[in-house]
């Protein structure tokens, strides 16, 4: 990791985003007023035209091939009509935060519940391939999907070290990004209905960007030839920011060369969208082109120029697009301004994380939970891995009401995580409960979502959140938590309201 600076003699431009620690530069682009580092018009109009043909050429060759528009299978997340539907078919409009997991994962847990406390319906999710931070391992990425099924939250896990690739240095390439999702697929197998694939944030920076068309096309070819069939994310190019519309002019092409017809294209908002009219003017290409977007990133200020944020959430809200601010805390020094709360404490909003919140047209306004969340379509379909195998309860096993899923999903010096899942396989429905066990060593639970915790010594009690607390036959709820000590494995014997429950 390399610290932010500016060599002597490069463009300026603005400070990193994101602290992750020491070195985790992540940089804007300039404003318009900076032009060093922007093409001039007339290389811009060179770069759009050769831009086009490229678009004019992939789009015939996916016609040729017979892969235009398909028709995707109405399973999970996915694109109808240039929207982003539920497997129901309901609109689902993403409404909700940006979170940097891979520097702050001790923060997670609670942050997951605050973030859902405060209204969103969804989370995007800072992951790392290890090239530029340490991995987000596969059970890593488990525990991160489990924590926003546990908070009803749809999960956006996007790569972060893409950021500026081709312009900044370390910066890892989408088929790399690609390459990291395959090797945590199964992490992601049957989350279709929950998990939003983010390929790789800001994946170009000023240079180079031309080939994102291409980048993107292969990124989106590799991951559906490796059996991926989640609602694909694609960021703009220019960090993020598209200034030279290579994105949109290119989305058509970009869509139709994905066999199956399930790519979002996402937009970062700052100092490029200064006025209404360029806020208005992106978004409404978009709509009008009958393809799907949302604003991926924004905020109410930053280094490069002053967004207007008013506007997105406007324009946002009339059109149906989805939104995601930047970001929920830790950003450096430079960018503080853009901490939605103070030091990961969800109840200390600050200025920008009020009007983000509670101001007009914000999430607490506007957003409505995933449907997916009132329960599942079939709770004891086997064909659905996300779900148990149905059984037949015995009336006269102790543990034939409930059966206990605990899994340590991630560790750290002196803590660990871990993934509860409670299956009623009970013949009538559970409507309150109370989990209990005793640890076998000297576990402190810090954190929890999903279900409220007392300890004593040893001893846990866990008792639902109302969101948790009917559990049909056949049907689970998620529970977890953090917690310091050893990460020892399964409790020795599980009680459901004093009763045995079977554990795994």
């Amino acid at each position: 990791m390399n610290r932010w600076r500016t060599d002597p003699g490069e463009p300026h431009r603005a400070p990193p985003r994101g602290t992750p620690p020491p070195g985790a530069a992540h940089m804007r682009p300039p404003s318009r007023s900076s032009g060093p580092a922007l093409p001039r018009r007339d290389d811009r109009r060179r770069l759009t035209a050769i831009a086009a043909v490229l678009a004019l050429l992939t789009g015939s060759l996916v016609a040729f091939l017979g892969l235009s528009r398909p028709a995707h299978a109405a399973t999970g997340l996915r694109v109808s009509d240039g929207r982003i539907v539920e497997a129901d078919g309901n609109d689902f409009v993403l409404r909700g935060v940006n979170h940097p997991h891979s520097w702050y994962t001790h923060t997670t847990p609670q942050a997951l519940a605050d973030i859902k406390a405060l209204g969103s319906n969804t989370v995007r999710v800072v992951l790392s391939t290890g090239d530029r931070w340490e991995r987000s391992s596969e059970s890593e990425v488990a525990g991160v999907i489990a924590g926003c099924r546990a908070n009803r939250l749809i999960c956006v896990l996007e790569v972060h070290d893409t950021t500026g690739y081709g312009e900044q240095a370390g910066a890892v390439s989408l088929d790399r990004a690609a390459d990291y999702w395959i090797s945590v697929a199964g992490a992601l197998a049957g989350q279709e209905n929950h998990v939003i694939v983010n390929i790789g944030n800001e994946p170009h920076g000023n240079q180079g960007y031309e080939r994102w068309t291409a980048d993107t096309i292969g990124a989106i070819g590799k991951l559906r030839a490796a059996g991926l069939d989640h609602l694909l994310m694609v960021d703009g190019p220019n960090w993020g920011q598209d200034w030279s519309n290579t994105m949109r002019q290119n989305a058509a092409a970009v869509y139709d060369a994905d066999p199956s017809g399930n790519t979002v294209f996402s937009i970062h908002m700052y100092g490029v969208y200064e006025t209404p009219a360029a806020v208005s003017g992106y978004l409404n290409h978009f709509v009008d082109a009958g393809l799907p977007l949302v604003v991926g990133e924004f905020g109410h200020y930053h280094s490069d120029g002053d967004p207007d944020e008013d506007a997105i959430l406007a324009v946002a809200e009339d059109l149906g697009i989805g939104y995601l601010g930047w970001s929920w805390s830790g950003n450096s020094a430079e960018v503080g301004y853009l901490d939605l709360v103070n030091g990961f404490d969800g109840g200390s909003l600050t200025s920008w994380g009020e009007r983000l919140f509670n101001g007009p047209n914000g999430i607490a306004e506007t957003s409505r939970e995933a449907t997916v969340f009132s329960g599942d379509p079939d709770p004891t379909d086997p064909t659905d891995p996300a779900d148990p195998d149905p059984t037949e309860p015995d009336p006269t096993d102790p543990g034939g009401r409930c059966a206990v899923t605990y899994t340590v999903s991630h560790t750290w010096g002196g803590g660990f995580q871990a993934a509860v899942r409670l299956t009623n396989t009970g013949p009538t429905a559970l409507d309150g409960w109370r989990l209990s066990w005793t640890f076998a060593g000297d576990e402190r639970v810090q954190n929890a979502w999903g279900a409220r915790v007392e300890q004593t010594g040893r001893g846990l009690s866990l008792a639902p959140e109302p969101w948790t607390a009917a559990v049909p036959p056949g049907g689970h709820v998620e529970i977890g938590f953090t917690a310091t000590g050893a990460a020892a494995g399964p409790p020795g014997s599980v009680a459901l309201d004093g009763a045995d429950c079977t554990v795994a």
